[in-house]
């Protein structure tokens, strides 16, 4: 991995910047009028929307591309050609903004949830299903970060650093209690999990062994070990 090579922005920091990118009131109205135009808009037309200046508009319509909120292309608006430069028009992107603190990955869940759904066997209990798609879908994980750094044999050690990483990004909130031994201060799934523990306790097990294996740690291991208000996996020295 190149060592110079700028951080990707974590999904939550991307959404606390699109909340704070919406406080500005001008802001705010133009990316609402234009999500309801169902259209691309013009720099004069969100400038109208709002009462400001076309200059101030685009200002504000510049901010809220660079914060992944809207894109901007050159079109006619209408479709309709014409001769000259074409304007510049902005449009809502996909994006959805969700913050929540502590992390919720509830999608995650849902997503799981489905594909084990959709690919349970004959035979096969909807829980075992479920864990067993955890688990899949973790050592997945593991092999794609495996692939994309190479990172050669993986102790406890370094095997935990890039597990903090990955574990961080997804929520859980981990807390190195010791070189070896590393907890989950948070659980992404709660409430839910206060509902089904085994079922969720499960599939975040499965999940987190599965990345393991998938990235190949020697002397890790995760293991069940609840507590109050945590997620209920720790991750730690393997017994055998």
């Amino acid at each position: 991995m190149d060592p110079d090579a700028t951080p990707q922005k974590r999904p939550d920091d991307a959404a606390i910047e699109s909340v704070s990118v919406l406080n500005e009131d001008s802001r705010r109205q133009m990316f609402t009028f234009i999500r309801r135009q169902g259209r691309p808009v013009t720099r004069d037309e969100a400038a109208a929307s709002v009462g400001i200046s076309r200059k101030l508009a685009a200002f504000h319509l510049d901010k809220l591309v660079d914060a992944g909120l809207l894109r901007a292309r050159y079109a006619s608006p209408g479709g309709i050609r014409k001769v000259g430069r074409q304007p510049k028009v902005y449009e809502p992107t996909d994006s959805e903004i969700r913050v929540s603190i502590p992390d919720r990955r509830h999608e995650l869940l849902a997503d799981l949830l489905l594909e084990a759904v959709l690919t349970e066997d004959e035979g096969e209990t909807a829980t075992h299903a479920a864990v067993r798609t955890a688990g899949r879908r973790g050592r997945e994980l593991g092999e794609a970060e495996r692939e994309q750094t190479r990172p050669g044999r993986l102790g406890a050690e370094r095997g935990l650093h890039v597990c903090e990483r990955m574990l961080d990004q997804h929520g859980f909130e981990p807390f190195r209690e010791t070189s070896t031994q590393l907890r989950l201060r948070n659980c992404p799934f709660h409430p839910l999990a206060a509902r089904a523990p085994d079922l969720v306790c499960g599939m975040n097990h499965a999940f987190i062994a599965g990345y393991l294996q998938g990235l190949k740690v020697s002397g890790v291991e995760a293991v069940l070990a609840p507590r109050p208000g945590e997620c209920c996996v720790q991750l730690g020295p393997a017994t055998d």
